[in-house]
């Protein structure tokens, strides 16, 4: 079989370091397997990408089904705990079908905001009251499937989720999550099976959701699999507190002494943590994921991202509870998050930021050789127009700073994914009208019909 080569012809191309005007980009299959600068106009056949070419973004950290919560959790005040039980109700009336439906939309609005891999912390396992499935990975494949029609690569991190805190049995809600002991959820996650454009990955909820003695079986199944390992980490003081009432130590200790830490495993949040919880993450080069827009939502607080880059945790971003899906968003208020708190300006360039938001998230997620316009990478671009009242105005040189500092998912334009386009002019290819998926599949979840009505 002959692998289809197609030229795209960047205007202008964010190449990790500079800016740089009249790029070809040649591409056969899933890969790019040539890049040349300075083509100043578009080879005949080329397809023509004007405006800020980028590598496709990562979202690393993704609970699709918050996405029915949007809005709707705006009324009143409350805390991180109140929200969880509004989240838990829409998780109750899940089933495959309507997760499907609901993720497919999701990852569609991914696409459209320039998103080609996203890391599906999943843990909605089995049906209410916690029976599992005719298929017990029937949940899981539902979200596999929504990736693959919305044209994106997920990482599916399946999650183990065994208890409601430190020595406690789930509740109702969460019965559904657990499959009752690690060794039963690693027997369950190893029916799940790679493909193109799907990775399996591994998930400890947190350290109050698996019991300390059950840690180390799924770190070992991450091991053996060869597997990314993402872990919830001390986004809330009260799991601070619990978890040293339980152990006396922090969570991310009890983590090290368990042999979770390591560079194949991603802290989600890591925001209340002491100096020596960062130096263990740090020096075993352990990573990290901040998702800034549901830590400003959900008032967790500010983690410390430059002491943890600078002990040696790699920096990731997700939308996590998708208060918005924005990369763009996401790689601003790490920055400026740190400008509030330290009332100093400049901590990562804009370059720095879109690594953050491409390359070192798809690492995270599996996928290596993703995140990057070279040679070899897969075949990943994101083009943001340069003449929205938002982007207009700086010379293409300041590209990165646009990008980071004034675009929005709105700016984003064209998006090839695997060699593939997905977006064009600014609407799926696939799924059609995004808005019109997302509001049918989301009022199904707010307002079920009755039997009468099917």
């Amino acid at each position: 079989m002959t692998t289809q080569t197609t030229t795209y012809w960047l205007e202008h191309a964010w190449l990790d370091t500079n800016v740089e005007p009249g790029v070809a980009v040649e591409v056969a299959g899933d890969r790019i397997t040539e890049v040349r600068k300075g083509v100043e106009t578009p080879p005949p056949g080329a397809t023509v990408l004007r405006g800020l070419t980028l590598p496709g973004l990562a979202n690393a950290h993704s609970h699709a089904f918050h996405r029915a919560l949007r809005s709707t959790v705006q009324v009143g005040s409350g805390t991180f705990w109140t929200w969880r039980e509004v989240m838990y109700s829409v998780a109750d009336r899940l089933t495959p079908e309507t997760y499907h439906a609901l993720a497919r939309a999701v990852y569609a609005e991914m696409a459209l905001a320039g998103i080609t891999s996203v890391g599906e912390f999943h843990y909605l396992h089995h049906a209410p009251g916690g029976t599992p499935y005719a298929d017990p990975n029937a949940m899981g494949e539902a979200l596999i499937a929504a990736a693959e029609e919305a044209g994106i690569r997920i990482t599916l991190l399946d999650t183990a989720y065994l208890s409601s805190g430190f020595g406690k049995e789930p509740d109702h809600h969460q019965r559904r999550f657990s499959d009752g002991t690690a060794e039963a959820w690693a027997e369950r996650a190893s029916l799940l099976k790679e493909r193109p454009g799907v990775r399996i990955g591994a998930a400890i909820h947190s350290v109050r959701a698996v019991p300390a003695a059950q840690l180390s079986t799924v770190a070992e199944w991450s091991r053996t699999h060869e597997a990314p390992l993402h872990v919830h980490l001390s986004e809330q003081t009260a799991e601070n507190d619990a978890c040293h009432a339980a152990h006396g130590c922090t969570p991310t200790q009890l983590l090290a002494d368990n042999g979770v830490l390591g560079a194949h495993t991603i802290g989600v949040h890591n925001t209340h943590l002491t100096d020596a919880d960062i130096a263990l993450l740090g020096g075993s080069s352990t990573g990290t994921c901040m998702c800034p827009t549901t830590e400003r939502d959900l008032a967790d607080g500010i983690g410390p991202a430059v002491a943890l880059e600078r002990a040696g945790s790699p920096l990731s971003l997700g939308s996590d509870s998708h208060a918005v899906i924005d990369l763009f968003e996401e790689s601003r208020a790490m920055e400026l998050n740190e400008r509030l708190r330290t009332r100093t300006r400049g901590h990562w360039t804009a370059a720095a930021l879109l690594r953050a938001a491409s390359a070192t998230g798809h690492a995270s997620l599996g996928w290596p050789d993703a995140g990057t316009i070279e040679a070899g990478a897969l075949a990943d671009l994101v083009t943001i127009t340069l003449d929205s009242p938002r982007t207009a105005g700086p010379a293409p040189r300041f590209g990165a700073e646009t990008a980071v500092f004034a675009a929005t998912a709105s700016d984003v334009r064209h998006v090839v994914s695997g060699g593939r386009v997905i977006v064009r002019d600014g609407q799926h290819v696939r799924i059609g009208d995004v808005s019109a998926a997302l509001t049918q599949s989301i009022t199904a979840l707010h307002h079920p019909s009755s039997p009468a009505d099917d």
